[in-house]
């Protein structure tokens, strides 16, 4: 089974080359306010550095938002050239029709109506990947807290899932395992005191590579 791995937070052209030349699938470059955000100008160094490597001319760039505007996130996805748009407040499903650009939602079960909306939504959206993560609150993603692992298999039997929520290089394998996710995404698990550690991004991306190996 091929596993999409993708590594989000990224706020340097460094750890985006060496996550691409790890073998990443994806990096996660987060507009929303938090201690990763990124400007659009580093987004943009970033995702040209990628397109102009060899190991990082095929790595999708997504952007995170939190409840933005959809024109707002078209406007900044072409400035940018972001691949792919990751949708984790509390947007509603119609969304993704006003967007130029397939996306991802972020689903945290906290009963949330506009998440019921995204998990009733017919097969037109079973295409789209959802991200499964724990619920905390305040947070919006990267709180580095596990999630429910059975409720992620159960959904991920429906349609393809992004499994995020306390991963890491150790538990990775184990995730994989148990869920059968669609991908993986990580964010404070590749971190060493709020810093992205490139080694720790190595060790997650082997991690997870070996395990589809099997």
């Amino acid at each position: 089974m091929a596993i999409t791995v993708k590594i989000c937070g990224i706020r340097t052209v460094e750890a985006a080359l060496v996550a691409a030349e790890a073998g990443a699938d994806m990096i996660g470059l987060v507009f929303a306010p938090s201690r990763r955000q990124v400007d659009a100008a580093t987004a943009r160094q970033i995702v040209a550095a990628l397109r102009g490597s060899p190991a990082g001319r095929d790595v999708m760039a997504v952007g995170v938002f939190v409840d933005e505007a959809p024109a707002a996130i078209t406007r900044l996805a072409r400035e940018v050239g972001l691949d792919w748009v990751q949708l984790s407040g509390h947007e509603p499903v119609e969304t993704v029709a006003e967007l130029d650009l397939p996306a991802v939602k972020a689903l945290r079960f906290d009963g949330d109506a506009s998440e019921r909306g995204w998990l009733d939504q017919p097969v037109a959206c079973d295409v789209l990947p959802v991200l499964v993560d724990a619920h905390v609150a305040g947070s919006f993603g990267g709180a580095g807290v596990v999630g429910d692992w059975q409720a992620a298999a159960r959904l991920a039997r429906q349609r393809p899932v992004l499994l995020a929520g306390g991963l890491t290089p150790d538990n990775v394998a184990a995730a994989v395992g148990d869920v059968q996710p669609w991908g993986v995404d990580v964010s404070s698990g590749v971190e060493t005191n709020g810093v992205k550690d490139l080694d720790k991004i190595r060790a997650f991306i082997h991690a997870a590579r070996t395990t589809e190996a099997r």
